[in-house]
């Protein structure tokens, strides 16, 4: 066991126990791919760590010993590159099993990787690899993805060397047929080639609705913030197979399918579909016999049209979520199909699970849960006040300067002036609005920019949302603040429909009554919109600002201010 090296308790006897008395102690020369990935291996050669699979019939298994040998061969190929420590690798591996070993054989250097999605056009890594100066990339051998980094390339200053894994291509180093090539000894760097506990490991790049994405970063102590992620709130079990569903290019791939699972002793079960498809998804749910399981609240609804009954689910005994507030009929449709509640955890890429439900107190359906014990979070309101029970106020996270928490991030990469202006103030502010009831459980109200407007009110929309993800005609909706001459802002609803359902105006006034019956009435929609999908980020988030800002544009091209 590992985790009675860096806890000095591991069990509790309630919520107050945990947030009073968990601590986190490790060494100031931490090193996930040795203090982790090659203990286990020291402890256990036959531990398994990871079981991968695809849509085409191919599956792998990998120990703890597996990975270390893997990745001290790939340590030393990129070490072959000329890559060491602080030098920066971009990855666009989707769910490859390579994802891990280069993770960890990059850990292992001391380099700083860069997870991207496939998704990124040749704009988006020329601005990422200048931005960071990148120095090589390693990426799946999928014809878009390598034509977007094959054009970024001459873009790039400081990139060197490019890899590629699963297929050869020409004109690139094949990742599988290179680590042949290397030892699988790797000797732990010394002097200034060994890694600090505040060294930078880890960058991801946010996908921020306003500017261009920002850089955030987190050092080589950041997996031990995600114990609490894996387990105590995604309650992983040691020696049993663990599945969170995220793209390794998304800080959520950091939080369930690597750094806190693995300390935690699970195996990691990665499922590298081609695209999201509920019943595949639920096919290896069943087939593999998982323990524990996390998806966005997204997958859950498109799942529940599914029929999640006939699928045998009796072995996963925790589910959990995050990435969105989960509405509470979907909570309340899973409970009654599985018998199990579905764990809320809040967060961002700039930490660990901040809000959670953990397993001392009874879920609160409709609420994010309650602060993890590495945190000291506060609701402030726009003096820097601290709010009172039932008050809305700002998601903050305390004393961040002076007494900087395991698992959060150390600041923005290369830009020294925003890093001060954000964290070395009074707080880190999340910019994300909740009240806290009597109980200590917080509810999420919204994004500041989200929140409503209208009429004197402030309307958040994650409310207005769940009342009408209870009505049967919706699958999903975004609720957002449209221009109006006399409220300033009403609330607008977008919304996609189950099939069978048509788009009429009477289906409209009666999910606006529906509102009406579920929650204050004020709240209704006085304008609704039907569409085939909703616009969302590449890591599943609904992109509300591009609502409001094309219903702002439609406005001002129907008043004819539009900009020349």
């Amino acid at each position: 066991m590992l985790l009675d090296r860096y806890l000095p308790r591991i069990e509790f006897d309630s919520y107050e126990d945990f947030k009073k008395n968990y601590k986190v102690i490790f060494p100031e020369t931490f090193n996930f791919g040795y203090d982790i990935v090659d203990e286990w291996a020291k402890q256990d050669e036959n531990k398994k760590a990871l079981m991968w699979c695809n849509d085409h019939d191919e599956e792998k298994v990998f120990t703890f010993k597996d990975i270390s040998l893997l990745s001290n061969r790939a340590a030393n190929y990129f070490r072959s590159l000329g890559i060491k420590k602080g030098d920066v690798v971009m990855m666009i591996l989707r769910r490859r099993w390579e994802y891990w070993i280069c993770a960890v054989a990059l850990h292992k250097l001391g380099a700083t990787i860069i997870p991207s999605t496939l998704q990124l056009t040749t704009k988006d890594i020329v601005y990422r690899g200048n931005a960071a100066k990148v120095k090589s990339i390693v990426c799946i051998n999928d014809d878009f993805v390598i034509e977007q980094v094959e054009k970024a390339m001459p873009k790039i200053d400081t990139l060197t060397t490019r890899t590629v894994v699963g297929q050869p291509r020409d004109g690139w180093n094949f990742f599988e047929e290179e680590i042949e090539k290397q030892s699988d000894v790797f000797e732990r760097p010394t002097g200034d080639q060994a890694t600090n506990w505040n060294d930078v490991m880890l960058v991801y790049f946010t996908s921020g609705t306003e500017g261009m994405p920002k850089m955030i970063q987190h050092n080589f102590a950041h997996p031990l913030g995600h114990i609490v992620t894996a387990k105590y709130w995604q309650q992983v079990q040691d020696g049993k197979l663990h599945m969170s569903v995220s793209d390794s290019g998304w800080a959520k791939f950091g939080w369930g399918k690597i750094y806190g699972q693995w300390i935690s002793g699970a195996v990691v079960f990665a499922y590298d579909m081609d695209k999201f498809v509920p019943a595949k998804l639920l096919e290896k749910m069943s087939k593999y016999k998982l323990t524990t399981f996390c998806a966005p609240p997204t997958m859950y609804r498109f799942m529940l049209l599914e029929d999640v009954a006939s699928y045998d689910l009796s072995s996963i005994q925790h589910y959990a979520t995050a990435g969105e507030p989960l509405n509470a009929e979907v909570n309340t449709k899973w409970q009654k199909l599985t018998g199990h509640n579905i764990y809320q955890g809040f967060g961002q890429s700039e930490g660990s699970v901040l809000l959670a439900d953990f397993q001392w107190d009874d879920v609160k359906v409709g609420a994010s849960g309650k602060p993890s014990p590495i945190y000291d979070i506060k609701l402030l309101d726009q003096d820097g006040e601290e709010v009172g029970v039932g008050e809305e106020g700002a998601i903050c996270v305390m004393d961040v300067k002076n007494n900087p928490p395991v698992g959060l991030f150390t600041g923005y990469y290369l830009d020294p002036e925003m890093t001060a202006e954000k964290l070395y103030g009074k707080c880190y502010n999340t910019n994300d609005l909740a009240w806290v009831d009597s109980e200590g459980y917080y509810w999420f109200v919204g994004r500041n920019d989200d929140v409503i407007k209208c009429s004197g009110y402030r309307i958040g929309p994650f409310e207005v949302e769940s009342a009408l993800i209870e009505h049967d005609a919706v699958v999903e909706c975004a609720i957002t603040g449209a221009p109006d001459p006399v409220r300033g802002q009403v609330v607008k609803a977008t919304i996609v429909l189950k099939k069978g359902y048509e788009p009429t105006e009477e289906l409209k006034k009666e999910l606006q009554n529906h509102v009406k019956k579920t929650t204050a009435p004020y709240k209704y929609p006085r304008i609704i919109e039907f569409v085939d999908e909703l616009p969302k980020t590449f890591s599943g988030k609904i992109k509300r600002a591009q609502i409001r800002h094309e219903d702002e544009d439609a406005v001002r091209v129907r008043d004819g201010r539009s900009e020349q």
